[in-house]
């Protein structure tokens, strides 16, 4: 995601879809498209009325449920994989912030996963909260930044780095032209889970946008934002050691098959596979449709997910062992549907911002294998 790279005609969109002024409500219903050979189901977020705020969601393969922070709903929801059972933990604070002019009300806009908890970064307040991932009892919030920094300090992505023990935080909301205050990552002591530590600050000279855990290589990847490139950071001294480049005016989200040594990188409109285990060269490069964020990949198929909010199309794709795609499928999502989660069965879950869902998309017939 860019500043003041971004295109003319995706900036409206990415200013009601970058997890800000949003707030509709959307009742659960059932479509089967046998054509596309899916079925979908749409997932309404408690508590929603009208557009809703969604950027940072994940997926617990332990426990098979989705962790999505619903920022002006004040609540996270948890969606059971297995039965789509939604219920929503309550008690996080929101606020209005100002952003382009208004003031819109944000709340929680993040969540990882860590030893036992979950941990949420919330925009309203400018803190990271801790929940208990067995209870899911709200615990204590820590403030990391001031309102009077505004957006620029409060939380972007978070990041569990659990060959550290740490919380890596990215702040500010780079696509929206809100560079990070300090242009650099916090890192705090998560050693003891429900009580984080400041630690470190990694120093990057740039807005980080993306990310990617490496535990074979000891890498955390991110963008730069403002300098159009990838780069590797050691996550024991925190320096950064490798540059890549994919040829992105604008990078987006990333993902990782650690295995091979391969790390996609989304641009604005495709997905570019890099080769990080070796040169660093671009392996291939797949077309998506415009108006992407985080994209998925599941490393049991090898397959890829992108979903485009401005074309309204998520994008499945095998990737070879030279690290070209293979596009398996293309269906139809909502405009301005944007990012992508995949469990463990190959289910796909996309946030749909202006209905107030998530939108989970199970294949009728097993993924092809190659």
């Amino acid at each position: 995601m860019g500043a003041s790279k971004v295109p003319g005609p995706i900036r409206p969109l990415r200013g009601a879809l970058a997890a800000l002024a949003l707030a509709g409500s959307a009742l659960a219903g059932t479509t089967n498209d046998k054509t596309a050979d899916f079925k979908r189901v749409d997932l309404a977020i408690p508590n929603a009325h009208g557009l809703v705020s969604l950027d940072y969601y994940v997926f617990d393969s332990a426990n098979h449920r989705l962790w999505v922070p619903a920022s002006n709903t004040g609540s996270v929801t948890i969606i059971d994989a297995n039965t789509d059972q939604v219920t929503a933990i309550t008690g996080f604070r929101t606020g209005q912030v100002d952003f382009m002019g208004k003031r819109p009300i944000m709340g929680p806009t993040s969540v990882t996963l860590g030893d036992g908890v979950a941990y949420v970064g919330n925009r309203g307040d400018s803190s990271v909260c801790v929940i208990d991932a067995h209870t899911l009892k709200l615990g204590e919030c820590q403030p990391i930044g001031s309102a009077s920094q505004g957006l620029a300090a409060a939380p972007d992505a978070l990041t569990y780095v659990a060959a550290v023990r740490e919380l890596w935080v990215t702040r500010g909301v780079p696509p929206m032209n809100v560079p990070s205050v300090d242009r650099a990552i916090t890192v705090f002591d998560a050693s003891a889970p429900r009580e984080l530590k400041p630690k470190a600050l990694i120093p990057l000279g740039a807005s980080a946008e993306g990310f990617a855990v490496d535990n074979r290589r000891g890498r955390f990847y991110t963008s730069l934002e403002e300098h159009g490139e990838t780069v590797g950071i050691d996550v024991q001294t925190h320096k950064i050691t490798a540059h890549f480049h994919s040829r992105c005016d604008e990078p987006h989200g990333l993902a990782l098959d650690e295995a091979r040594g391969i790390l996609f990188v989304a641009c604005m409109a495709r997905v570019v596979s890099i080769d990080v285990a070796h040169n660093g060269q671009v392996l291939g490069s797949i077309d998506t449709g415009n108006g992407l964020d985080n994209i998925d990949y599941l490393s049991s198929g090898q397959m890829l997910w992108a979903a485009a909010a401005l074309d309204a199309t998520l994008t499945v794709a095998h990737v070879d062992e030279h690290g070209g795609f293979h596009k398996v499928a293309v269906w139809p999502t909502e405009k301005g549907a944007r990012g992508v989660v995949v469990d463990s069965k190959g289910s796909a879950f996309v946030m749909d911002p202006y209905g107030g869902r998530i939108l989970k998309f199970t294949p009728n017939s097993p993924w092809p294998t190659r």
